[in-house]
């Protein structure tokens, strides 16, 4: 199975080894427009920058958006349910990426703004992180979770290690993820690690700017390049509604050695955009 996908203009990201997730990223010039019909899917519409509008058979949103980039703000979202038309404009300069799950519930729209993202800090030391969760276990949504993680330079990101590709309530559920990457120069990269535990899969990925690694099971961490801060969007789907993972327990000791937070996170806050 081929883990990393690289950026392909205008076309969605079908990932044929998975069962719900598919993926589109798209930049767009003001006044252009994105047309599409969720169909047996549900879609979170997530404002990576710029500024758009949507209208649907669900309903219509003006003026979504703030940050010019995903290194200048808090996110804006929208949610979208099985059985929509709708029809994305551009109204500045966009860059969108939609995310895609296979779903058989309906539930309503929403329209996520930067007040009701819950931010979390998480790990120490050098394995700081911040994590933005957008749809969270919580969200009125059948199968799709997901949330923006910046990991500052230097940083270890999905660490220690973790999974969650057994169904095993409540400790660990089976869960397909995306990892979509910026970074915040354009020669800047990430290095991320996929493996099982008994090495079955063991790929070691440099991921740049605009690119996604696939992540269908096994343990997944990340480290970001001295330099470069590094951000990826996560999209989830599976087996139960939650994120429940298991560390590798190897590497699961490190915990105990955490005492103080880096100082550069948050990266990014509400405040950058006032």
């Amino acid at each position: 199975m081929q883990l990393l996908l690289r950026p392909q203009e205008g076309a969605q990201t079908e990932i044929e080894s998975f069962k719900y997730l598919s993926f589109l990223n798209r930049k767009m010039k003001p006044g252009e427009r994105q047309e599409g019909d969720t169909g047996n899917r549900e879609l979170g519409l997530v404002v990576l920058g710029g500024q758009c509008s949507v209208t649907s058979s669900q309903g219509e949103w003006k003026g979504i958006g703030r940050r010019p980039n995903v290194f200048s703000g808090m996110p804006y979202a929208l949610y979208l349910p099985i059985g929509t038309r709708f029809t994305v404009t551009a109204e500045s300069e966009c860059d969108l990426a939609f995310c895609f799950c296979r779903a058989d519930q309906s539930h309503p729209p929403r329209l996520i703004t930067p007040a009701d993202i819950e931010m979390e800090i998480r790990g120490a030391a050098n394995a700081t992180r911040q994590i933005n969760k957008i749809i969270r276990p919580e969200f009125d949504a059948h199968r799709l979770l997901v949330v923006e993680v910046y990991t500052p330079s230097g940083n270890w990101s999905s660490y220690p290690p973790h999974k969650h590709d057994v169904h095993n309530p409540p400790g660990e559920v089976d869960l397909e993820e995306i990892y979509y990457y910026r970074i915040d120069r354009p020669e800047g990269y990430a290095i991320q690690k996929v493996y099982t535990g008994d090495r079955r899969l063991d790929e070691t990925i440099s991921v740049r700017d605009g690119e996604m690694v696939l992540v269908p099971e096994g343990y997944h961490p990340v480290v970001a390049a001295h330099g470069y801060n590094v951000y990826y969007l996560n999209a989830l789907a599976g087996s139960a509604r939650s994120m429940a993972a298991s560390d590798d327990p190897d590497y699961q000791w490190v915990k105990e050695t955490w005492r103080d937070k880096d100082p550069r996170v948050p990266v990014v806050t509400m405040e950058m955009e006032n």
